[in-house]
């Protein structure tokens, strides 16, 4: 039969790897001593001698048939006497004892003499003493250069990009899984169909933009929309923060740079997308680092290879942050982030779109209301609309319910705003005082046009508030009129003057509302001009520097008129106080029914709320 020939293929090659660690250092010579003490001969049944004698007088001993026994061990010479007396002598190491015996005319057939070898014994322990040493010197200095390298491997490594790297076609995320920015979809299709469809723009002498800045607050899906784009371009999508291109050491972070957009270019077409990009990107020449300081080198860096001497083709940069009047106008300019896009929190329509998306893969009862649930969190970012909808979940199943109702809807959102509830133990005065001042805000909210109707009232305590009063827009509110305004700080007031008109007193409950009345006061006189100083702007002086920047500087307002804007904020929050008295001294019936209501329930909806207040 032919013998089937072996390929190279189906052998399989194994790699040896020998990593050095010290404990296997300490294994391998507990190894070498333990085998080389197999090779010590033990000498077991040695003579132990009482005294010591000469080796003549041992010899004539012998002669004289004194002796039992005789033990030869190295150069020592072990005897027992017929008496049971045990003595040692010494020979030279080089002489036999046995040929001094026969040169003595002693016959060795009749004497019991044994003799041990000890030389494999001295020849390992001298290999031992002598070898021993130099293994373990060379064993430390194995391990120090071990050490050495692998430190020096470490710094280098700095040098290199810690950026994730989701590969081409690997990215799920679409602009399907992106709503409530539609506007900025629209204006990023753009820059999808320049990566996917390059050629077709080349031919007109349209050049790829180079950058794309994503501005806006927190969770209002700025690092979506970039995964969005690689998951539309389906090309390779380098992910950076801002902050990971610093450490302690001078250069690491340019370095880093240098790193990133060579790889991204072998990779093109790519994108690549730093998140918190004014961690690297704030404006230069600002602070104590003067312009050797590491962030602003990186900054640097960053700005050659967007628009160095070699141009970038197909790399798109992307970054996103939430401080875009910190970024360096350098950074800003055209030929580097030629597009910036920002982002808002959502309206009504853009959040019900956002919540559907979210709603996906859980279980909802059929009373649940989309419409409802987008007009009760105006002001919610999309992610506070998934992390509401993930609490709504968890309650439900806690709960071991089969879908979810609006009730856990209610609970999430009154989590995710202002925190979960606390059961405080409050004697009955401060729950009555607590009951009064939230009365306060709502009957006086009731009967002021502007204000938006009465959501909740509850004396539950949540976050730092003892309880609070909460109003649901009708409808999104884009521009600030005056007279609301002003019906704005009058319900501010409203607990506080209810405090002073039933108790006779006061109390540091109404800290926050006088802070916030406080605030919009000075921006109506201020910033707004709303006041009798007339449309002045007399806020802190602002250059404005493009593209959206602007930078602060003291106010040039004379102390004169600074009396006089501080005597307008007082006018406005006096009058908006003696309103708010004034209403609840007429509703007196009013406020008593609301508050025994929150001292008996805690807690009251909008539609309890109408039912108290039309009786």
């Amino acid at each position: 039969m032919p013998v089937k020939k072996k390929t190279v293929n189906n052998i399989k090659k194994k790699q040896i790897k020998f990593k050095f660690q010290l404990r296997d250092l300490v294994v391998w010579v507990f190894i070498f001593l333990l085998v080389g003490s197999f090779f010590i001969p033990k000498p077991d049944g040695k003579l132990e001698p009482e005294e010591t004698i000469t080796l003549s007088q041992a010899i004539a001993d012998i002669k004289a048939e004194k002796v039992n026994k005789i033990q030869v061990v190295d150069d020592e010479i072990n005897i027992e006497y017929k008496d049971e007396k045990l003595v040692s002598a010494r020979k030279e190491t080089d002489i036999s004892f046995s040929e001094l015996l026969v040169q003595e005319g002693v016959s060795l057939e009749k004497l019991d003499l044994e003799v041990k070898d000890l030389s494999a014994a001295k020849v390992w322990a001298e290999v031992l003493s002598t070898v021993l040493p130099l293994v373990l010197m060379g064993a430390f200095f194995f391990f120090i250069y071990k050490q050495a390298k692998g430190a020096q491997d470490s710094v280098f490594s700095f040098s290199k990009s810690k950026a994730k790297l989701f590969a081409k076609g690997k990215q799920d995320i679409t602009f399907k899984d992106v709503a409530g920015v539609d506007e900025a979809k629209k204006e990023l299709e753009e820059v999808v169909d320049f990566l996917k469809h390059s050629q077709k723009y080349k031919k007109f002498g349209a050049r790829t933009p180079k950058g794309v800045l994503l501005v806006g607050p927190s969770g209002t899906g700025k690092t979506l929309l970039a995964k969005a784009i690689a998951g539309e371009a389906k090309v390779p999508f380098f992910s950076m923060a801002g902050s990971e291109f610093m450490e302690m050491l001078v250069g690491v972070g340019a370095n880093r740079v240098r790193d990133l957009f060579s790889t991204a270019k072998k990779a093109s077409p790519s994108i690549i997308f730093i998140d918190e990009i004014d961690a690297i990107g704030r404006q230069r020449g600002v602070g104590f680092a003067g312009g050797h300081d590491e962030r602003e080198q990186t900054l640097n860096q960053i700005l050659v290879e967007m628009d160095g001497f070699t141009p970038n083709d197909n790399v798109i940069v992307m970054a996103a942050t939430n401080r875009g009047d910190l970024l360096d106008s350098a950074l800003l300019r055209s030929g580097r982030f030629d597009r910036r896009i920002t982002l808002d929190f959502p309206d009504i329509e853009d959040r019900e779109e956002i919540i559907k998306i979210h709603a996906k893969g859980k279980p909802f009862a059929r009373s649940v209301s989309w419409e409802k649930i987008s007009r009760r969190t105006v002001g919610f970012s999309g992610a506070d609309l998934e992390n509401m909808l993930n609490e709504a979940a968890i309650a439900a199943a806690g709960s071991e319910r089969e879908a979810i109702n609006m009730e856990d809807i209610e609970e999430a959102a009154m989590k995710v705003q202002m925190g979960s509830e606390k059961k405080r133990l409050q004697s009955k005065e401060e729950r009555k005082m607590t009951a009064y001042h939230e009365a306060g805000h709502a009957v006086v909210s009731f009967f002021l046009p502007k204000i938006d109707p009465v959501h909740r009232v509850s004396i539950v305590s949540r976050g730092i508030a003892l309880g609070f009063t909460m109003t649901t827009p009708k409808k999104d509110h884009y521009n600030e009129t005056k007279s609301h305004l002003l019906e704005t700080i009058v319900s501010l007031l409203g607990g506080r003057a209810a405090e002073e008109m039933i108790f006779s007193e006061l109390t540091g409950g109404a800290a926050s509302d006088i802070d916030r009345a406080t605030r919009i006061a000075r921006a109506m006189v201020t910033d707004y001009g709303m006041s009798d100083l007339g449309p002045i702007y007399l806020g802190p002086q602002i250059e404005q520097m493009g593209f959206g920047r602007s930078s602060f500087a003291q106010s040039e307002i004379s102390p004169e008129m600074m009396a006089k804007v501080d005597r307008e904020i007082k006018k406005i929050v006096d009058e908006a106080y003696r309103q708010a008295k004034n209403v609840l001294k007429k509703n007196k019936k009013k406020l008593d029914l609301i508050a025994k209501n929150l001292i008996e329930k805690e807690t009251l909806d909008g539609e309890d709320f109408e039912k108290l207040m039309s009786s």
